[in-house]
């Protein structure tokens, strides 16, 4: 299991630099105006390239704790993997979107729902493990550190929330709320020595 989804994050995190292309020559501009002008493209790709990064140490994390994995929990794997395959779209629309003339609202809010859909199944997979299956563990969780672990989990999806819910205000803001998130939580001074608010017990800081 951690095998394949390892590829399909693989994947995923890699097609994200296909949504940045060469400018095409043009008499008009130089080429430096023209890579400046892409600008959305570059910021969109470091902020889901860091989100996806950080899914995958937490992933790792998670399934580290199990010494076997059930049928219920493989499609809960799934659906998680779901959702990360899903992101470079997103981050290609809101790219794409945010400078035009319309549909940069409605781009922004699905890029910001594309992260808190997948901190979402992140959050179902990671309870479900510590709470109904810890019999599949290495080693035995006490209850309150289960409590703790999940407890500062669904911490991070109301920046996530929020972000979504700010797209009809301004898709800016909502990039902002969704870059300052991976910027906080890829940083030590963020993570306190975890990696992320979707599983803060990842020993790598």
């Amino acid at each position: 299991m951690e095998s394949f989804s390892d590829g399909v994050i693989a994947v995923a995190i890699t097609l994200l630099v296909l949504n940045i292309g060469v400018p095409k020559p043009t008499p008009r501009h130089t080429l430096a105006h023209e890579l400046a002008h892409q600008w959305p493209a570059y910021a969109a790709y470091a902020t889901s390239f860091i989100t996806i990064g950080i899914i995958w140490i937490n992933h790792h994390v998670m399934i580290g704790r199990l010494r076997q994995a059930d049928r219920l929990i493989l499609i809960l794997n799934l659906l998680l993997l779901l959702t990360i395959g899903l992101l470079p779209f997103a981050t290609d629309l809101f790219a794409t979107y945010l400078n035009k003339g319309s549909g940069q609202h409605l781009g922004a809010a699905i890029y910001a729902g594309a992260f808190l859909v997948m901190s979402i199944a992140f959050s179902v997979l990671n309870s479900h493990i510590l709470l109904k299956k810890d019999h599949l563990m290495h080693t035995t969780v006490p209850p309150h550190e289960r409590r703790r672990i999940l407890a500062r989990s669904i911490r991070g999806l109301l920046p996530y929330a929020i972000a979504t819910a700010l797209a009809v205000v301004s898709p800016y803001i909502t990039f902002a709320i969704c870059a300052a998130i991976a910027i906080y939580y890829a940083l030590p001074i963020g993570s306190g020595g975890e990696t992320s608010s979707l599983d803060p017990d990842s020993p790598v800081g």
